[in-house]
């Protein structure tokens, strides 16, 4: 039996005569960059996760950068974030010659730790406390961080908070939705993502009229109006074709939510059962709603070989991410060495992605847990 990680072609299938009747439409208007599609995909977003303003951009990674240039980060700031999460978080902070300064992460969550950050901050002298500008807490694998110390760690310090949540549309933190709670909340449009286009694409949420114009701004270059420039933005637009796309599988995010949150649930029961509750430990949900982007699991032992003969039984599996951020070649200028953030550390080498994406059949879940089993005999 095949299981991908990933089966994109399914999801296509059950909505491709909406796909091709909108993508003729824009062909015939010629009508691609921003529009009206793209207005009224910032509308849908900024409702479904309740938050006042949206702003389309040409990814999640770009979406990062432009809300950070809109908070005004620059060369010799520096921003608190995770070293266990995609490269783009700090990426996007160095682009701006900002610093990233790295807290370690919960062991059961995998998201930021908010006693990490306070002992960092607390650790630092008060020069370089004082240069720390911004938060970014990333939602990673569907699951909200702890946003409440977080945000009283911001107060505290005088921080601006900048919601990594391009793995967690949808996911909810004590009621409120992934991208409301902070100054500003990134997401992708990823095609992998849970919500994902025909390519790449991204939004950009706040609360705040003052901080929607200037992204809004920002975003054509810091023309306004068109052709006067009064700061220096970058070229950040959506295109109409990703904004329709993405509208049009809006409407069934909540129905692909809960058969993802289906699938979890089964794999569960279906470990628990087969006795592997001792040999790998599954994902815990700590927040209201955890919408599985990934379906993680803790591998205390073999890890690798577990991959390994996954992936030779015909099942897609992923180690996300192989190497924590502050191991990156990349970052050594920062000075950060293997022990300092041994959670994260601990989380890169025995953590294991499974498929769970919502088309998969309570067959293929059964036939992953199955040829687990097998491995560990």
């Amino acid at each position: 039996m095949q299981v991908p990680l990933l089966d994109l072609k399914a999801q296509y299938q059950s909505i491709k005569a909406e796909c091709l009747a909108v993508t003729e439409k824009i062909y015939e208007s010629q009508y691609f960059i921003l529009g009206p599609y793209v207005e009224q995909l910032e509308a849908e977003i900024a409702e479904y996760c309740s938050s006042a303003y949206a702003v389309g951009v040409s990814s999640g990674t770009d979406g990062l950068l432009l809300s950070l240039m809109a908070a005004g980060i620059g060369p010799g700031d520096r921003v608190m974030t995770t070293p266990y999460t995609f490269f783009a978080t700090a990426g996007a902070v160095s682009r701006l010659g900002a610093i990233p300064v790295f807290a370690d992460i919960e062991p059961e969550t995998y998201n930021i730790a908010p006693e990490s950050i306070e002992a960092v901050l607390a650790a630092m002298p008060a020069a370089a406390r004082r240069s720390v500008k911004a938060i970014i807490p990333v939602h990673l694998y569907g699951q909200c961080a702890e946003m409440a110390p977080v945000l009283e760690i911001a107060e505290k310090y005088h921080l601006l908070v900048i919601e990594d949540a391009a793995q967690a549309i949808g996911s909810e933190y004590q009621g409120k939705r992934a991208g409301a709670m902070g100054d500003f909340g990134c997401f992708s449009f990823f095609p992998s993502k849970n919500l994902g286009g025909f390519g790449d694409g991204g939004i950009v949420t706040t609360n705040s009229a003052d901080r929607y114009e200037t992204l809004k701004i920002l975003r054509v270059h810091g023309g306004h109006p068109k052709y006067y420039h009064s700061a220096i933005g970058g070229n950040f637009r959506l295109d109409a074709l990703q904004a329709a796309i993405v509208s049009i599988k809006l409407k069934y995010l909540d129905q692909w939510t809960a058969a993802r949150q289906k699938n979890a649930a089964q794999y569960k029961a279906l470990i628990e059962t087969a006795g592997l509750s001792h040999m790998i430990r599954i994902p815990i949900e700590k927040q209201n709603r955890h919408i599985y982007n990934q379906f993680v699991i803790q591998v205390p032992e073999k890890r690798d070989g577990l991959r390994d003969f996954l992936i030779q039984s015909g099942i897609g599996c992923e180690i996300y991410y192989p190497v924590p951020l502050h191991l990156q070649q990349c970052f050594a200028d920062l000075g950060y060495g293997p022990g300092d953030f041994p959670v994260s550390e601990y989380a890169a080498g025995h953590t294991l992605a499974l498929p769970v994406y919502p088309e998969l059949s309570e067959e293929q879940i059964a036939f992953v847990v199955d040829r687990i089993k097998a491995f560990y005999g």
